[in-house]
């Protein structure tokens, strides 16, 4: 099986990157209904953090996860 990976950059500001990502995101949600695909999974990752996270996923504290977001 062949999969896409997209590698977008976006600018310092944590808050419009994630914002950026969500809309990217709607647009794949449309794209997945015009399509045969099933699932899409993403995440928003910063350069300057080496290990794999997911900084639109961020508990209460700040923490960020390193799960993936999910489109079924």
């Amino acid at each position: 099986m062949f999969r896409l990976h997209i590698d977008i950059p976006l600018n310092d500001d944590e808050q419009d990157a994630a914002d950026v990502s969500e809309h990217v995101a709607e647009f794949l949600k449309e794209l997945l209904q015009v399509e045969d695909i099933t699932k899409v999974q993403y995440r928003l990752a910063n350069d300057d953090d080496r290990t794999v996270r997911n900084y639109l996923i961020k508990d209460d504290e700040g923490h960020v996860a390193t799960k993936k977001c999910v489109i079924e």
